[in-house]
């Protein structure tokens, strides 16, 4: 079963409707008992980081998730996945899961409009089981202003929009995050889905 937690701040419904979609076991939960219990977790997000942060801070949560994520298959989506680093810039530093190493900056792209919303090509860097059997050339769907700055070690894909955006991340275990939406990109989202379930032991 996949967890996917509801915390308030999260596109939690298409996520939920994507996997039943796939035949996944899921259910949205705040529970920390059940997403100790799951095989794997899910956290979504949209909107502001430091907002998320005191969602996930009043939840509760953030213990169990920063335990379980590295025990399980662990995926962030958008707001989900920024709120894997170590600090977020938006309005106010603020201090993230610390999960993957890096921090979260505002997109300053004077020539291009943002926030970033539309369609970008995946451009591979380094090897990841989320991108198993994706085409050669795989578009996924943005909407977001602010974006990681990682070390390549960490970027398994990004996309060109004014500069290199980290588009799919991961700490090389159990640790993943998306900053594009694969619930609303298709195929190939659908795709990094239902690999990310073939990863659940």
């Amino acid at each position: 079963m996949i967890a996917v937690i509801d915390y308030g701040a999260g596109n939690i419904f298409s996520v939920k409707n994507a996997l039943d979609h796939l035949g996944m076991e899921s259910e949205l939960t705040s529970d920390a008992q059940k997403i100790t219990a799951a095989d794997g977790i899910i956290l979504p997000g949209v909107g502001a980081f430091p907002e998320a942060m005191r969602m996930l801070q009043k939840s509760g949560l953030i213990p169990t998730i920063r335990e379980e994520a590295h025990k399980k298959p662990f995926l962030g989506i958008c707001l989900g996945m920024q709120l894997l680093f170590e600090k977020g810039y938006e309005f106010e530093e603020c201090e993230g899961l610390g999960l993957i190493e890096g921090s979260v900056i505002k997109m300053e792209e004077p020539d291009l409009i943002i926030p970033h919303m539309g369609w970008n090509r995946l451009e591979r860097l380094n090897p990841c089981p989320l991108m198993n059997d994706l085409p050669e050339d795989s578009y996924v769907y943005f909407v977001h202003s602010y974006k990681a700055e990682c070390e390549d070690k960490y970027i398994a894909a990004y996309s060109e929009y004014g500069g290199r955006v980290p588009a799919l991340v991961t700490d090389g275990s159990t640790v993943f995050g998306a900053q594009f939406h694969p619930e609303k990109s298709g195929d190939v989202g659908l795709q990094i889905l239902r690999n990310f379930g073939g990863l659940i032991k």
